[in-house]
């Protein structure tokens, strides 16, 4: 059921055509992807050169599979488990032989529903 309530058929102007999880391909960049987040993990606390700042993992499905997400900054407290989010214009990577999705630093993360 609510995987059926993710599907856009009426795709605004200018949107990117919504991604699949079986379509995904490591070190290509996602324009939109939409997945139910079945589990997210607990935050932590990240200090690097490239980063500081909190960070969660999570996993997330469409109707095609399922996919590790990274969650950064502001969006680890906005996501919880059982939510529908989109991701625009992020990034996908391979981590341990898993596909891996994330905004990174340019993307958009947006709670569809809960």
């Amino acid at each position: 059921m609510i995987l059926k309530q993710m599907t856009d058929p009426a795709q605004p102007r200018g949107r990117s055509p919504r991604e699949k999880v079986d379509e995904l391909e490591a070190g290509k960049p996602i324009g939109r992807i939409e997945l139910v987040v079945l589990r997210r993990y607990p935050r932590r606390l990240v200090n690097s050169k490239s980063y500081t700042g909190s960070l969660a993992a999570a996993c997330g499905r469409d109707e095609t599979g399922l996919v590790g997400i990274v969650l950064w900054g502001d969006d680890v407290a906005k996501v919880r488990t059982g939510d529908i989010i989109r991701i625009e214009d992020g990034w996908c990577r391979r981590r341990d032989g898993e596909l891996v999705v994330s905004t990174g630093r340019s993307g958009r993360l947006t709670v569809i529903d809960r």
